[in-house]
This record gives C-alpha cells, sequence and structure tokens, in this order.
C-alpha cells in the first residue's frame, strides 16, 4: 500500500488510483484546449471582428487561467 501522489489518499496497489489519473489527462486536455483558443481564433490579427459573446467568453477563460497561475 501506498499513498496516490494525486489525491494523496492510501491506495490499496503501489499505484496512483485509476479514476486519478484519468481525472488528471482529462484535466490536462482542458487545459490544454483552452490555452489554444486564442491561437485558434487567430486574436493577434484583429478582435474587433469577434462577437461580444466570444470576446466575452475568451476574456472569461484568461481570467480564470490568471486565478489559476497566481494559486
Amino acid at each position: 500500500m501506498k499513498m496516490c501522489n494525486i489525491c494523496h489518499k492510501i491506495s490499496a496497489t503501489d499505484q496512483d488510483h485509476l479514476d486519478c489519473v484519468h481525472r488528471r489527462s482529462i484535466e490536462m486536455q482542458d487545459e490544454d484546449f483552452k490555452n489554444s483558443i486564442p491561437e485558434k481564433l487567430n486574436l493577434a490579427k484583429d478582435t474587433q471582428n469577434l462577437d461580444v459573446e466570444v470576446r466575452a467568453i475568451l476574456e472569461h477563460l484568461t481570467k480564470s487561467k490568471d486565478i489559476e497561475n497566481k494559486s
């Protein structure tokens, strides 16, 4: 028995919990997708052509990214 490196709870096997590993991989995929949104939309070229809703979503994502980086 050892401690899971992800949730820090006791694991019956000598490995991390499968659900913890799966959840971490999904979170990493979500983070990669969230970080790639500006490149996909070519935001460096012209942000004025985007609708208000899309700009609001992108602002929300960048704010949540900044908050996560500070913690």
